[in-house]
C-alpha cells in the first residue's frame, strides 16, 4: 500500500481507465433530482450579506443573483439562536432554539415563504441549512424531551468538539428520530423549499438520512447536501457530498506553491503535493464512494472563510485557476456571499460584521458569470456525467494539469499550470483541439507551448 498512491497518479496521467485498477463499491442510488445536472450551488449568508441582513433584503438580490447564473440558493440556518450558552452578541446559527420558526433576526415565517416564491418565480431553487446533529443549549427539547440527548458519564447532556453552546442529539431513541423528520418534513409543506444542506451529517447515523429520505421524497422531490465526505451517504441519503479531500488538495498545492499565506503564517502542515494530486484523489476515491456519487467543489464557504482564511488568502494569484477547476472538475460548483465581487475579507460569525460586499459588478462578476455559463451551456460538464467521460492527459511538466470531459455532445479542455513559475507545456499525445473554441476570448482554440504562472485554458466545442 505504500506505493498505492503513485500507481494512482500514473495511472491517472497517463489515462488509464478507473475499472483498470479500482473497484467501486456499489452505486449510488438517491433519487436526485435532474435539474441538479448542471446546478450552481449559492450559500447566503443572511446575517452579513445584504444591507438590511434579512430575507427581504436576500429576497432584493434574487434578480442580480439569477442573472449571476445561480439556481440554488442555500440559506444558512434561519431558526431562532439559542440564549443559553451563546457564543458572541449574536451566537451561532449552528445553535438551534426551535426547529419550527424563523429567527426574527431574519423575518418572519410569511417573509421565508415569500422569498422561497421569488426565488421560484425566477427558477431558482431554495434549500435550508439544518443542524440535525445537535440542538442549541436551550432548544425546547431540553425540557420537554431531555430523552432526546446524548449524555456523558456524569449524566449530563454535551455538546461534541469544543461547541459549548450545543447538546448532541441521541439517535437512538426513535423519538429523536421521529421529531426530527417531522421538523425536515414541516419546512418542505409550510414554505415549498427544495431540499437541505445538512449540518455535519456524518456524525448522525446514516440509517437516519436513509429513514428519511423517503418521507421528504413522499411529500415532494429533494434536493439533499451533506456537509461530509462519508461515502456511505451518497448510497441512498444524499445527492451530493463535500469535496473536503479535493478541498485539501487545493490548499495543500497553493502551498506548496508559496501562494497559500494564511496556511505558512498559521504554520500548518501539509503534504507536498502538485498537479498530479488532482486526478490521483478523484480516481482514488473510486475506490472509495458509490458508483456515481456527486462531490461539491468550491474554494471558498463560511466555514473556511470565517476559520481558514478568504480564498485570496488560501490562493492569492491562483484563485482564478483553482475556481475554474472548481467549475469544470467532476462534481457540482459552488459559490459563497461575496465571491461573485472578489470580496476580500473574513466575515465575523457570532456577531454583525460591519464590513459587507459591494455588489456593483466588476471583473469578478464578469468571471463568474462566465463560469456559470460554461456550466450551464456544457452538458459534458453535468454533475452526474460518467466518470469515464473525463480524461487525463500526461505532460512533461508535473506543475500543468489537462483534462477533457466529452460525453459526445459536448467537449470541454481545461489546462492549468499550477504553479508560480512560468512552464513549457507539452504532452506524449497532445490532445486534439481542431473545432474548438478558447470560452473567455471566443477565438478559436490554440494549444499553448507555455503557460504563466496559474494561467489556465478553457476550450469547449458542441458536436452535431
Amino acid at each position: 500500500m505504500k506505493n498505492f498512491k503513485k500507481i494512482v497518479a500514473a495511472a491517472a496521467m497517463a489515462a488509464i481507465m478507473p475499472s483498470a485498477f479500482a473497484a467501486t463499491p456499489g452505486t449510488a442510488k438517491s433519487p436526485s433530482p435532474e435539474w441538479m445536472d448542471n446546478a450552481v450551488i449559492y450559500e447566503a449568508n443572511l446575517r452579513q450579506g445584504t444591507s438590511t441582513r434579512d430575507l427581504k433584503g436576500l429576497q432584493r438580490e434574487l434578480p442580480r443573483l439569477k442573472d449571476l447564473g445561480v439556481d440554488i440558493i442555500w440559506l444558512m440556518p434561519i431558526h431562532p439562536i439559542s440564549e443559553a450558552e451563546r457564543k458572541g452578541k449574536l451566537g451561532s446559527y449552528y445553535a438551534v432554539r426551535d426547529y419550527k420558526a424563523v429567527n426574527p433576526e431574519f423575518g418572519t415565517i410569511e417573509d421565508l415563504k415569500e422569498f422561497v416564491r421569488t426565488a421560484h418565480h425566477h427558477g431558482i431553487k431554495v434549500i435550508l441549512d439544518e443542524v440535525c446533529n445537535h440542538t442549541g443549549a436551550d432548544n425546547a427539547w431540553v425540557a420537554e424531551h431531555p430523552d432526546y440527548y446524548e449524555l456523558n458519564e456524569e449524566g449530563k447532556m454535551y455538546g461534541p468538539y469544543d461547541w459549548t453552546d450545543v447538546y448532541e442529539l441521541d439517535y437512538s431513541n426513535p423519538a429523536t428520530r421521529a421529531a426530527m423528520i417531522d421538523a425536515l418534513k414541516f419546512w418542505l409543506v409550510e414554505a415549498d423549499i427544495d431540499g437541505y444542506r445538512c449540518d455535519v451529517a456524518g456524525e448522525v447515523p446514516t440509517d437516519f438520512w436513509e429513514e428519511a429520505r423517503p418521507q421528504l421524497e413522499a411529500v415532494k422531490p429533494v434536493f439533499m447536501l451533506a456537509e461530509s465526505s462519508k461515502p456511505e451517504l451518497l448510497n441512498k441519503a444524499f445527492d451530493v457530498d463535500y469535496a473536503w479531500p479535493m478541498k485539501d488538495v487545493f490548499n495543500a498545492i497553493a502551498l506548496s506553491k508559496g501562494v497559500n499565506t494564511y496556511a505558512a503564517e498559521h504554520n500548518e502542515k501539509r503534504p507536498e503535493m502538485t498537479a498530479a494530486d488532482i486526478p490521483a484523489l478523484i480516481y482514488k476515491q473510486l475506490s472509495e464512494f458509490p458508483k456515481g456519487s456527486v462531490h461539491m467543489n468550491m474554494i471558498t464557504n463560511h466555514d473556511l472563510n470565517s476559520w481558514e482564511g478568504t480564498e485570496f488568502d488560501r490562493f492569492g494569484p491562483a484563485t482564478g485557476a483553482f475556481a475554474v477547476l472548481s467549475y469544470t472538475l467532476p462534481g457540482m460548483p459552488m459559490m459563497y456571499t461575496g465571491q461573485e465581487v472578489g470580496f476580500n475579507h473574513a466575515f465575523e460569525f457570532f456577531d454583525v460584521d460591519p464590513v459587507q460586499p459591494d455588489y456593483e459588478p466588476n471583473v469578478f462578476t464578469a468571471f463568474y458569470k462566465s463560469l456559470n455559463s460554461l456550466k450551464h451551456g456544457n452538458s459534458a460538464l453535468g454533475a452526474r456525467e460518467p466518470i469515464e467521460n473525463l480524461k487525463f492527459y500526461k505532460g512533461e511538466n508535473p506543475d500543468v494539469l489537462t483534462f477533457t470531459r466529452d460525453n459526445g455532445k459536448n467537449r470541454v479542455m481545461v489546462i492549468v499550470n499550477l504553479s508560480n513559475e512560468n512552464v513549457k507545456v507539452g504532452y506524449e499525445d497532445a490532445p486534439a483541439v481542431e473545432g474548438m473554441v478558447d470560452h473567455f476570448s471566443g477565438n478559436a482554440a490554440v494549444l499553448p507551448t507555455q503557460l504563466a504562472p496559474w494561467q489556465y485554458c478553457v476550450f469547449t466545442s458542441a458536436k452535431q
